[in-house]
């Protein structure tokens, strides 16, 4: 199926690993010129290479810290200086913050600004522009809404989805569709190192909740991705789309 995202551009946030990774490469296979933000890079380098060796347009690369309102600004205007303008804002930064019910202030303003604030600051920051040409797409990795402990990134993505939801009826008759993307467990750095660190702890939580088997690959997120940035999702805004392998069936 042609996506018909030949030379549109985009921004991805959080794109050093994981979902923000393949985002950033399925985006690029398709024509996409893209630009990556994180804080490392050198996993920014070496996403770019891999793109390049797959056959896609070297990616811009922007180092940078979204928690930061003026980096926001920055990361921002260098990515739509260096593309002509952005067409496709992909937020995939965040983390899981799970805490106790006495947790202080700190953790979570820390939570809210890597999980909900960088998100909203990057789409106000790209929005204007958009609504002006008449076309945009923003789309929202976000999180599961059915926790089982106090975790502070809970919270922040469900302000996010509501945030999005809300935004998504301001900016339709505009031309910019927004939509969020709550992932299942997906083969990643923060799932296989923190989440699930044993093969055991991933074999016990597969059999427990995941119907399809298996944990996901960022691939997986970045294919809907692909296709809700896409002229042919046009009539696709303010919905939450899980891609889980079944697991939000087991939310109850």
């Amino acid at each position: 199926m042609d996506l018909q995202l030949e030379q549109r551009s985009a921004l991805v946030s959080g794109a050093s690993a994981g979902i923000g990774a393949g985002v950033a490469r399925v985006l690029a296979s398709q024509g996409v010129r893209v630009a990556i933000t994180a804080r490392r890079r050198d996993l920014l380098e070496g996403l770019a290479a891999r793109i390049v060796a797959d056959g896609g347009a070297r990616p811009v690369i922007i180092v940078g810290d979204i928690t930061d309102a003026r980096d926001t600004q920055r990361i921002a205007a260098e990515a739509g200086a260096a593309l002509g303008g952005i067409d496709i804002l992909v937020n995939c930064a965040g983390g899981s913050r799970p805490i106790g019910p006495d947790a202080p202030d700190a953790d979570w303003d820390e939570a809210f600004a890597l999980n909900f604030t960088a998100a909203r600051r990057l789409t106000q920051a790209l929005l204007p522009a958009m609504r002006a040409r008449r076309w945009g797409r923003v789309i929202n990795i976000s999180g599961s809404m059915e926790p089982r402990s106090l975790n502070a990134a809970s919270a922040a993505k469900a302000a996010l989805h509501l945030w999005a939801k809300g935004l998504a009826g301001d900016v339709a008759a505009d031309g910019v569709t927004v939509n969020c993307i709550p992932p299942g467990r997906i083969n990643s750095e923060q799932i296989l190192g923190k989440l699930h660190p044993t093969e055991e702890s991933r074999r016990d939580f597969i059999e427990r909740n995941i119907p399809i088997g298996y944990f996901g690959e960022p691939e997986d997120i970045a294919q809907l991705v692909a296709f809700l940035a896409s002229p042919l999702a046009r009539y696709i805004t303010g919905a939450v789309i899980p891609v889980d392998g079944g697991m939000h069936y087991f939310a109850h």
